[in-house]
């Protein structure tokens, strides 16, 4: 469970986050919606410690995440998996080694020990016989597929996704949606997924968040969505024509 209580957060002048408070919760796909610009994505950031907030609390279940020791906050961030937009794949790298990087860089195991996991990892994202492959020779689905392997390769109680399914086909992108959301639940982790993309939302939102030009307006569940009275979320929500006489039917 990560809490997020009363945050702000500014770029010089323009309030970015304005009195967020939200809970995402553990064992549970938790995502962040909103148009581009909405402040998604400072949230994220702020959440994980990239963007430092100006007033407020971040607790990772009980753990004050503001107050901590630089080394207190690099002890956490191990225990997070990053799922970027762009896959953030190394280029130079074969996929083996690009899951492995996080284990070579932060864990304690044996040559036979990251082998098995990333193995493993690699299996549960359903990727075989690739490892020797480089980045430029997968698909974009596989790249993505590869990146969740990386992101929980240190076997993560938190997972941050940012953007998933950008630039793939929607049989792709739900693909990997039902990815995320499985392994959430195999796993027990705390997902957080930032998205503007409502097949997404309808497909695997179990904790959802709405937040318009730096406020949340709404949270709730992918049912409730559909009965909600608010105006911004009913603008992004059914911005188009035929998105609205589906509503108007129900």
């Amino acid at each position: 469970m990560i809490r997020v209580e009363h945050i702000y957060k500014k770029f010089n002048t323009e309030t970015v986050l304005n009195d967020v408070s939200v809970t995402f919760e553990e064992g549970k796909t938790n995502l962040i919606i909103g148009k581009s610009g909405s402040g998604k994505t400072v949230l994220i950031k702020s959440i994980i410690g990239l963007h430092p907030i100006d007033s407020g609390s971040i607790f990772y279940h009980d753990r004050d995440f503001v107050s901590m020791t630089i080394k207190q906050k690099q002890e956490l961030r191990r225990e997070m998996g990053k799922l970027f937009q762009g896959s953030a794949l190394f280029d130079s790298l074969t996929v083996d080694d690009n899951v492995r990087f996080p284990l070579d860089m932060f864990s304690k195991m044996t040559t036979k020990e990251k082998s098995k996991r990333v193995n493993f990892c690699l299996d549960r994202v359903n990727l075989h016989n690739v490892k020797s492959l480089y980045p430029a020779e997968l698909s974009g689905g596989m790249k993505k597929r590869v990146a969740i392997a990386r992101a929980i390769v240190q076997n993560p109680k938190y997972l941050f996704c940012d953007e998933p399914n950008s630039g793939l086909d929607p049989k792709t992108a739900i693909v990997i949606d039902n990815l995320i959301s499985d392994i959430t639940h195999e796993f027990n982790i705390t997902t957080i997924v930032n998205t503007h993309d409502m097949n997404s939302v309808m497909e695997i939102g179990e904790k959802i968040m709405f937040i318009h030009q730096g406020i949340k307006c709404w949270e709730g569940t992918k049912d409730d969505i559909l009965t909600s009275n608010d105006k911004y979320l009913n603008d992004f929500v059914f911005a188009s024509n035929l998105a609205k006489k589906i509503k108007e039917t129900l």
